[in-house]
């Protein structure tokens, strides 16, 4: 009903995000002062002054020093205020202690972004720490955004902005280069020299006081130049902001990180099994994954990937072939290949036959293809063409070494043409110095990438396979689970098990308590009922059967087996009535009598064909809430067969979660062993993600052995540990992806009496948005986006996982949707959507209704609710564009307080309200 569309053409969308973005005055300012210019030789002060005037970037440079009338032959002013005109940006390079007043200043004089060189804050201690504060308090009064402290700066070299104090500007190019160290700047500064790399931005963070990788992401992604960004990470910052905006770049662009601090491990193991597992760099591996960020170990990785992911597409399969004109090259990056999880591919038989009847007799009849020593450009060229479209390969690499007969130059020339292969991507490596030079550049302009050696170029390769299976997991539309009031979740009894343990000044559930709280969310655990005496513990017994276990029932001791407090096989009421007197007897020595409620009795549960499985979480000082699976058991430690996740879960990424573990092909049936139910382990492991998000005083869980046969799933043991009674809710951490909110789901009737549920979309809805689009009329679509468009462009699966698999933090959509009166799928009966400028308090709505439900209110419903929902999140301003002919939609929008005006120009109705 109207054209905002977070996701396909919006006409009102250039002009919001012309007033969008509050990094534009640090990125492309107009106006630029220097708060500390100098004249001293070698001085911050001084550099950075020159490198703004000596490379013009198109704008004017004040310096502002109170002691001297001109700083290098330019007019200099003893204040901010007192410079004649309005000034964007404002390079500050004083001593730390006078920052607090200098951005004060810049505020009251309208200044919008900062860069602030100086050090001497957080990172010299306490007083340096509130330093940062106040200068955040007079920031926050104008909305100023700061790059730093403790930097080197920021240059822009499409534009020739360098306020910086490196020695020289980079080359322009696609490349976003942004780091936390300021010195690896500068080393990467003149390697680029030497590579002739070119770099849209070139941006030095320093403490992030302010501006983050998240505020930085985003700008770069909106950014038609930046084609990559490639990152220096020694601290996450603000992990949701970062994970948010990664996750929403990183599909269209390449985001590659080198993190620092690989080896660092997390804090000291808590009460639980998972709290002893987690580390915090393999929390951050998980974050990386979860967002579709590529992770590399080295520089020259860095920069490797960068180059291969700007130029070629990424692969589709991990199967590469290899055209050679020498043995060992090819058995080197075969090497390389294998060892990072490619293969090599196959070639189809008709492949083989045209090669048979172009290269020489001896030629290798596999891969790799060794087209022979004696190969000039016509045998490499016409290899390449058919190893190009086999069937069976996803990519290419061509190799050549510098032979007496080989011409690097004019084979290079042959190759360009094959630069785009479609899905496939190729790349080359021509080996050799001087000689190998011209053909090298050849490739590279033609837009393939080159390494100098073949290992390298099979690991690129691999690598990129990596990237595209991550980024193809992410958005791998998950399978239906039970929709939110329809499973067997029930978050109430749950919220009430952990309340009642932490008013008892509690911070460990005891098992009983444990089972039940896994029970709420519909985990099967194992039948325990409590006995508090030997009558009650043989009675027990005799209901659910023998053979029977019996353990300690304690609210302080959580170790049973230390105490003796496990007994296990137990064959009749006898056996029962004695091993109840020898736990309590046991208890009492080891421990205090007051430790000994009672026991629980449960069968006897014999594990033929189960595996041993654990499933657990724990809290991660950066992340939040972090999800653990693998091989569970006494030898759990041992093992450390495990792969972590961020919560909350769907189908495809438990899937992908279990599939990084060894037990995973165990799981899938072994040496006559039946498979598990692979699906129901999925299905097992969305509801602990969300038991974990939901509930969050849980400070650590874990269920260990959850026990996994053909026969199905069973939780037999479980621990909890809770936040205790010190711990504010404001203080609780926070998922690091924002969980679904189930806040937004309410019931609402139609006109004619249909019922209906109003809630958030989820990723599993894809099946549903396509059915929806299928009851559009042309009509309909075209006041929805403003033009045509086909069926098949809006039920296409990249534009579908867009828009069903959001992050609820940046945008929300709203699907109405009834259960049908046969069994079946819901159906989608109209969508309504909110999506959020970045960096601004402004958000712009969409709504679409399916035409056989037009006239049954709605989309004023949809609307109501988007406005609320507005609120909750902060929107200060709501807008919309909408057709002059879309009278209906414009009568919906007056009622509920909208401005409406008109475009003279053309048929627009710009709609707008403040909240």
């Amino acid at each position: 009903m109207t054209s905002a569309d977070a996701h396909g053409h919006n006409p009102a969308h250039d002009v919001l995000r012309a007033t969008r973005s509050d990094l534009d005055p640090i990125f492309a300012p107009r106006t630029v002062a220097v708060v500390g210019a100098s004249e001293s030789p070698g001085s911050v002060g001084r550099t950075i002054l020159w490198n703004l005037l000596s490379n013009p970037f198109g704008g004017t440079v004040y310096p502002v020093n109170p002691k001297r009338p001109s700083v290098l032959g330019v007019k200099a002013y003893p204040r901010v205020a007192s410079l004649p005109e309005p000034v964007d940006l404002a390079v500050i390079v004083t001593p730390a202690s006078s920052v607090p007043g200098v951005v004060g200043e810049c505020v009251d004089a309208g200044v919008k972004g900062a860069i602030v060189i100086s050090a001497g804050f957080k990172e010299v201690g306490p007083e340096g720490a509130a330093l940062e504060r106040q200068v955040l308090e007079q920031a926050s009064r104008g909305r100023m955004r700061i790059v730093g402290p403790n930097c080197l700066g920021v240059m822009n070299p499409i534009v020739g902005l360098n306020a910086t104090f490196a020695g020289a500007i980079a080359r322009p190019g696609n490349v976003a280069f942004l780091s936390q160290s300021g010195a690896l700047c500068t080393a990467v500064l003149d390697w680029s020299f030497q590579e002739q790399v070119g770099f849209s931005a070139f941006v030095s963070l320093g403490s992030m006081l302010d501006v983050g990788w998240g505020d930085l992401i985003d700008y770069l992604g909106d950014d038609p130049k930046t084609r990559s960004i490639v990152i220096y990470m020694e601290s996450i910052g603000e992990a949701r902001k970062f994970l948010s905006a990664a996750r929403e770049v990183a599909m269209t662009k390449p985001i590659i990180v080198i993190k620092a601090g690989r080896t660092a491990e997390a804090a000291a193991a808590a009460a639980s099994h998972t709290g002893s597992l987690t580390g915090s760099d393999e929390v951050l591996d998980a974050a990386f994954r979860r967002c579709g960020v590529l992770r590399v170990n080295t520089i020259a990785d860095v920069f490797h990937m960068a180059e291969v992911l700007s130029k070629q597409p990424r692969p589709q399969g991990n199967r590469l072939a290899i055209v050679t004109n020498a043995g060992g090259p090819g058995v080197l990056a075969t090497d390389a290949l294998i060892q990072n999880g490619g293969t090599l591919a196959t070639p189809a038989p008709e492949t083989v036959a045209a090669l048979d009847a172009i290269l020489p007799p001896a030629w290798s009849h596999g891969n790799p293809i060794d087209v022979l020593g004696d190969a000039g450009p016509d045998r490499y060229a016409s290899a390449v063409e058919v190893a190009a479209r086999d069937p069976n390969s996803d990519g290419l690499l061509v190799v050549l070494t510098p032979q007496a007969m080989s011409d690097p130059t004019r084979t290079a020339d042959r190759l360009k043409t094959f630069a785009r292969l479609g899905t496939k991507p190729i790349l080359a490596s021509w080996m050799g110095g001087t000689h190998v030079a011209a053909g090298v550049d050849i490739l590279n302009r033609a837009g393939i990438p080159t390494f100098s050696y073949p290992d390298t170029a099979a690991w690129a390769f691999a690598t990129m396979w990596r990237y595209s299976d991550v980024l193809r997991g992410i958005y791998e539309t998950p399978t239906e689970t039970e929709h939110e009031g329809e499973g067997e979740v029930d978050r109430l009894a749950a919220e009430e098990i952990v309340r009642s343990a932490r008013s008892a000044g509690r911070t460990i559930l005891n098992e009983f308590e444990s089972k039940r709280l896994l029970a709420s969310y519909g985990i099967p655990t194992v039948e325990t009922v409590i006995a508090t005496d030997e009558d009650a513990a043989a009675s027990a017994a005799e209901r659910i059967g023998f053979p029977v276990v019996l353990k300690l029932h304690s609210d302080s001791i959580t170790h049973k087996t230390d105490v003796g407090g496990v007994v296990l096989n137990l064959a009749d009421a006898g056996a029962v009535r004695a091993a109840f007197r020898g736990i309590k007897e046991s208890v009492g020595k080891r421990s205090r009598p007051a430790d000994f409620l009672g026991v629980t009795v449960q069968p006897m549960v014999r594990p033929v064909d189960a595996y041993e499985l654990i499933v657990g979480s724990s809290l991660d000082p950066q992340f939040g809430p972090v999800l653990m699976f693998g091989t569970g058991g006494s030898l759990v430690e041992v093992f450390r067969d495990r792969a972590l996740a961020l919560p909350p879960l769907n189908t495809t990424l438990a899937r992908r979660m279990t599939e990084r573990t060894r037990i995973h092909s165990a799981l899938k049936g072994v040496r006559g062993r039946p498979p598990v139910d692979l699906a129901a382990l999925e299905r097992l492991l969305v509801r602990f993600s969300q038991l974990v998000v939901e509930q969050r005083w849980i400070k650590e869980i874990d269920i260990n052995p959850l026990l996994a046969s053909n026969a199905g799933l069973l939780a037999l043991d479980a621990r909890v540990i809770v936040h205790g009674p010190d711990t504010r809710a404001e203080d609780l951490p926070r998922p690091a992806i924002r969980p679904y909110p189930t806040q937004y789901i309410e019931p609402f009737t139609l006109r004619d009496g249909t019922r209906t549920t109003i809630r958030p979309i989820r990723p599993e809805d894809e099946p549903l948005m396509i059915a929806f689009h299928q009851n559009l009329s042309e009509r309909s679509v075209y006041s929805r986006y403003f033009q045509t468009m086909k069926l098949s462009t809006r039920v296409a699966h990249e534009r579908l996982t867009r828009i069903c698999f959001i992050d609820y933090d940046r945008e929300m959509a709203l699907v109405v949707s009834r259960r049908p009166s046969q069994p079946g799928q819901h159906e989608i009966l109209a969508v309504g959507r909110l999506s959020r400028l970045h960096g601004a308090d402004v958000a712009e709505f969409a709504l679409l209704v399916a035409d056989p439900y037009q006239g049954q209110g709605l989309g004023a419903e949809l609307l109501r609710r988007l406005l609320r929902i507005a609120r909750d999140e902060g929107i200060r301003v709501v807008t919309a564009e909408m057709l002059r002919d879309n009278g209906p939609m414009q009568r919906v929008c007056e009622k509920l307080g909208f401005r409406l005006s008109y475009d003279p120009d053309d048929q627009i109705v710009h709609a707008e309200i403040e909240l």
